[in-house]
């Protein structure tokens, strides 16, 4: 599965169901309207770029680290 489908996947289940762990994939809600953050490990910070998704209506940022095999998500405002 690439990338996208991991986002994709974990947004729908927070969204849909409220599920913040999928398998060993974990999902981490950041403040609303980010289209970024730092990741930091082992005193190392590493950028992810957050990619706009709308599902069922709503608007969210969401991100994908490999190295934490994490999905990082932050929901817009109201536009």
């Amino acid at each position: 599965m690439d990338e996208k489908q991991i986002v994709l996947n974990a947004v729908e289940g927070y969204l849909r169901n409220g599920i913040t762990q999928d398998g060993d994939i974990k999902v981490t809600c950041l403040q609303d309207d980010k289209t970024s953050c730092v990741e930091q490990s082992g005193g190392e910070g590493r950028s992810v770029m957050l990619d706009e998704f709308c599902v069922d209506g709503k608007v969210i940022w969401a991100g994908y680290s490999s190295r934490s095999r994490t999905v990082y998500l932050s929901l817009t405002s109201a536009r």
